[in-house]
């Protein structure tokens, strides 16, 4: 008997996955294409986290790559984004990078889901002081949110830049309307958000997985 040909149809490709979730690549290439990003620095020289957090009146952390932490009784650890004062910073910070970033003045945050040429985004707001809405997804409220011009058009740019067909995108917006770039999620969740937009993202992924269509 021949073997037989097995075909899997796939959103991103994998390759192309790793590729996108290197936040150093993600900030140089959003930036690029003009989008706002945060003053952020990444090192692990104490000396210079200390005079970074000094310059910014709020700075947050944030891992450099995508990190699986197990705790004592085995289940996954998330670490959270939260601020950091210059205080906090100890010699601990040379035995890795660590990625440091000044905090965006929000008013609420946005998550824009990419799939091809379609856009669907949603605002993101939570009845609380967490900086890291996905602490306590039961105190948040979505809803749709027009997406400016030019988020659009670096937004397309961004994922032709990766050969990504599906991108999750989260933005802060602050209180001159300004979108700024956090990160880019190739396999981020979007069923939390509306009704109305999870259907409209359901949809089009499903299309995508039936044509087989790539950016």
């Amino acid at each position: 008997m021949g073997s037989a040909a097995v075909l899997v149809r796939c959103v991103n490709h994998p390759g192309r996955d790793r590729l996108a979730e290197y936040k150093p690549g993600q900030l140089a290439t959003a930036a690029r294409l003009g989008l706002f990003v945060p003053p952020t620095l990444i090192t692990n020289v104490p000396e210079d986290a200390h005079k970074f957090a000094a310059e910014h009146e709020t700075v947050v952390y944030k891992p450099v790559q995508g990190v699986h932490l197990a705790g004592e009784d085995g289940r996954n650890r998330t670490v959270w984004v939260r601020p950091v004062a210059a205080d906090e910073l100890d010699d601990s910070i040379a035995l890795c990078p660590h990625l440091f970033q000044a905090c965006v003045p929000k008013i609420a945050d946005i998550r824009l889901a990419a799939i091809r040429n379609e856009l669907f985004a949603t605002r993101i707001d939570i009845d609380g002081d967490h900086v890291d809405w996905r602490q306590d997804q039961l105190l948040i409220t979505c809803s749709p949110v027009p997406i400016p011009h030019q988020v659009r058009k670096a937004v397309h740019a961004y994922t032709h830049a990766f050969g990504l067909t599906f991108g999750a995108f989260d933005f802060a917006l602050d209180t001159a309307g300004r979108w700024w770039f956090l990160e880019c999620n190739p396999n981020g969740q979007w069923a939390f958000v509306d009704g109305p937009t999870t259907r409209a993202i359901t949809s089009a992924l499903a299309d995508t997985l039936q044509k087989g269509a790539t950016p």
